[in-house]
């Protein structure tokens, strides 16, 4: 598996995959919305399968002597490595930001505790449509995309809109007390994304073993 996610990082992956990848340093940026993070976060892998359909990287691992299910990981897994470190990288940034910028963040939400886990939930929602859509078909990207980034963005609106509102402005605090009432959301937003992958790893499996290569 580790030979077919290094052929991932050196074939299949675009160039952009890993630009998009470090955007994550954009929650240092003043009066902006870091829900953008997010979004680039999904539009990255969706540039890489595109690139992939047209280099006819699917076929070409299907040559490989390797089972579609591990077709399907090294996807997978492709995914899975950039949007985390997205994360990572934005993570030093968000904490330089407290000391760079305290008057906060006019946009829309803090780069807080409440806010990756927003990010969690936009990737799991994002990740299961896309990639179990994709692999019905193995080349339908452009289909696959539009289907799971409406209600990706759905999640990142209402993720910048709501903290606006006087009943929700706890979410856009960094304060420590507030950031413990937080912690639910992080951690939902981990349980809900890891929860999608396998379930969407075992439906991408499935529909992909009757795909006619």
């Amino acid at each position: 598996m580790f030979n077919l996610l290094y052929k991932e990082l050196r074939l299949a992956a675009h160039p952009n995959l890993f630009i998009f990848t470090a955007l994550g340093v954009l929650v240092i940026v003043p009066a902006y919305p870091y829900g953008m993070v997010f979004l680039f976060g999904c539009l990255a892998p969706f540039i890489t399968f595109m690139y992939g359909r047209e280099t006819n990287d699917i076929y070409y691992t299907a040559l490989l002597p390797v089972k579609k299910s591990d077709t399907v990981k090294a996807k997978f897994l492709l995914v899975i490595l950039a949007q985390i470190t997205q994360l990572m990288i934005s993570l030093p940034f968000a904490v330089l930001r407290l000391y760079v910028l305290p008057e906060g963040n006019p946009a829309g939400i803090e780069a807080n505790v409440a806010y990756y886990g927003f990010g969690f939930i936009t990737y799991a929602i994002f990740n299961y449509i896309f990639l179990t859509y994709f692999f019905k078909s193995a080349h339908k990207v452009g289909n696959a995309f539009i289907l799971a980034i409406i209600p990706a963005s759905l999640v990142v609106l209402l993720m910048e809109v709501i903290v606006h509102f006087p009943g929700f402005v706890w979410l856009d605090r960094v304060e420590p007390s507030f950031l413990v009432r937080q912690l639910p959301i992080l951690f939902v937003g981990i349980v809900i994304y890891i929860v999608s992958i396998f379930a969407a790893f075992k439906v991408s499996v499935r529909r992909f073993e009757r795909v006619d290569l």
